[in-house]
């Protein structure tokens, strides 16, 4: 496929044959069974392109070599949690120098910039976790929960820490268990103005998205303030029944936490309505909002909500009827039948049938965050030792992805990232006329490299290429690197094209290779700037910006 129809598959401008990209049709010709097909590198990179952040050649090459199970047990393995944040450039704070944590030390307003400082350094923090999670799901399932649970633009820093590492540590345990953490976390309770809702004042924010976005999904409208799966006035039932908490925000307060006042909250009964069977619940006190979500969790259609997300996440967005039947309710059946611990029925999506099917390769349009880490972590650009310089180049990563419309603790709105839930364009809302250039500068600005306080960062692209087993080779050489970075083959006229157009043709390229790889430095800045043009060249390809 050349690169005009490539961009035009992008940018949702044409249709596609079936011999092209798949870019938004899911031909379902297979189930939620286990794969027993060929284990390969193409599948090995397929499932860790959507489990891991800019898989490398070697880790790619270890989950050929170790099979489908193996890998599997691998991405899954337990995590202790990472070490703090810490400040890296602010020297305001008496308490706290640089190079220290400030997550369990009070905020305190009067110190120009401080919290700003801890945004900055959590920001850093976040991107370092994704630079070193490695081979392990992890962090994927920590950014899936954080686009689910959405909290944004929380003012205080250490809330925001508390908040996603709660997510990290649940990431891969119990969906309801999760729900319940939720429900009383700081962030949620300030974000969805929790804390404000009172026997005397109900506040419907956070029932209304508990249902809607959270758990179990509206479904059709049935009738004026009826929904297939709840009724507006379950809304507000559920709200009374979530009254009572706050969370503590003076300044001096060393630890960020949650907490119920028995004298706001509404200990009358509340009447759900026949989408909930009818309920009553009554008074339970502080341990009322569990009642809540016990209730909520009797609806298989909460499984069926979850699942959907799930597959959207890691698969497809395309939900058509053959996948709601032979994928989506499988998964939910698992789920209730695991009483929502998540792992199973993860580990079985990622080992189906379904998910190596040739279709499914390719077919997503990476994220921002997977974009900038199949250059980081793919290449493993090098960073300052010194940590906190280290950081400093980090949150400078961090902002500079910022305009294409993926930003961590900032999401638009309570529905999280339009591209997994905007019909009918989904992933496509990513590449659009704004943040294509975008994409294309930042790639080419890694491959040539800037300064941050006198260091270099760079793709160093020699080391990546003495990796590949035969770069001496232009097919061979363009080929792998194709298959590392790309979810599909590339077409051999596009492998001419790139030879011809960086001079990497036999037999010159394979007589200067192996010349500077036997020794010849001289001839380091030609092989380096001819590797460096291919590769920019490569990263601007549409082929690399799906996966």
């Amino acid at each position: 496929m050349n690169r005009r129809v490539s961009l035009a598959l992008l940018m949702g401008k044409q249709k596609k044959s079936a011999s092209e990209l798949t870019t938004s049709v899911t031909t379902v010709t297979n189930t939620f069974d286990t794969y027993t097909g060929t284990w390969g590198f193409e599948q090995a990179a397929h499932l860790l392109r959507r489990t891991t952040f800019g898989p490398t050649y070697a880790q790619i090459n270890q989950a050929t070599s170790d099979g489908l199970n193996a890998t599997i047990s691998k991405l899954f393995e337990n995590q202790s949690l990472p070490a703090d944040p810490i400040y890296y450039n602010f020297e305001n704070d008496p308490n706290i120098a640089n190079g220290e944590s400030w997550v369990d030390e009070p905020t305190n307003n009067q110190i120009s910039g401080l919290n700003n400082a801890r945004k900055r350094s959590l920001e850093a923090w976040s991107f370092k976790i994704i630079r070193e999670s490695g081979m392990n799901i992890r962090e994927k399932m920590l950014l899936f929960w954080h686009n689910h649970f959405v909290v944004s633009n929380t003012n205080d820093a250490r809330f925001q820490h508390k908040y996603i590492n709660l997510l990290r540590e649940n990431a891969l345990g119990n969906f309801r268990e999760l729900v319940e953490l939720i429900t009383v976390d700081p962030s949620m309770l300030q974000y969805l103005n929790g804390t404000q809702n009172s026997k005397n004042a109900p506040n419907e924010n956070y029932s209304r998205e508990l249902l809607e976005l959270f758990t179990i999904g509206k479904g059709d409208a049935a009738g004026p303030g009826d929904y297939t799966n709840y009724t507006e006035d379950d809304v507000v039932q559920i709200a009374r029944a979530l009254t009572g908490w706050k969370h503590f925000d003076a300044d001096d307060l060393t630890q960020v936490q949650s907490d119920f006042r028995p004298n706001r909250h509404d200990t009358g009964d509340k009447q759900l309505s026949n989408r909930f069977n009818d309920i009553i619940i009554t008074d339970a006190g502080e341990d009322e909002y569990k009642t809540v979500i016990d209730i909520i969790f009797q609806q298989d259609e909460v499984a069926r909500f979850i699942s959907r997300k799930l597959y959207r996440w890691f698969v497809h967005f395309d939900i058509n009827s053959e996948v709601e039947t032979n994928i989506i309710e499988p998964m939910a059946q698992m789920l209730i039948a695991d009483s929502y611990d998540l792992q199973p029925t993860i580990k079985a999506l990622l080992s189906s049938e379904h998910f190596y099917d040739l279709s499914i390769r390719g077919c997503m349009i990476t994220h921002p965050i997977d974009y900038l880490f199949k250059m980081v972590n793919t290449f493993e650009l090098e960073l300052n030792p010194d940590i906190l310089q280290e950081y400093n180049i980090l949150r400078r990563l961090f902002r500079a992805i910022a305009p294409l419309e993926m930003v961590m603790y900032s999401h638009p709105n309570v529905a999280g990232w339009k591209a997994y839930y905007q019909t009918p364009q989904y992933y496509k809302i990513w590449i659009n006329a704004v943040t294509l250039p975008v994409r294309m500068n930042f790639s080419d600005t890694l491959s040539e490299g800037y300064n941050v306080s006198g260091f270099q960062v760079k793709l160093n692209v020699l080391a990546f290429t003495a990796s590949l087993d035969n770069p001496a080779d232009p097919d061979d050489l363009i080929n792998e690197i194709a298959s590392i970075l790309y979810a599909q083959p590339l077409a051999q006229e596009q492998v001419d094209s790139l030879k011809a157009s960086h001079g990497i043709t036999n037999p010159e390229w394979q007589n200067e290779y192996l010349d500077y790889s036997t020794g010849n430095t001289s001839l380091e800045p030609t092989i380096n700037n001819k590797l460096k043009g291919l590769v920019k060249t490569m990263l601007k390809m549409p082929e690399f910006y799906l996966m």
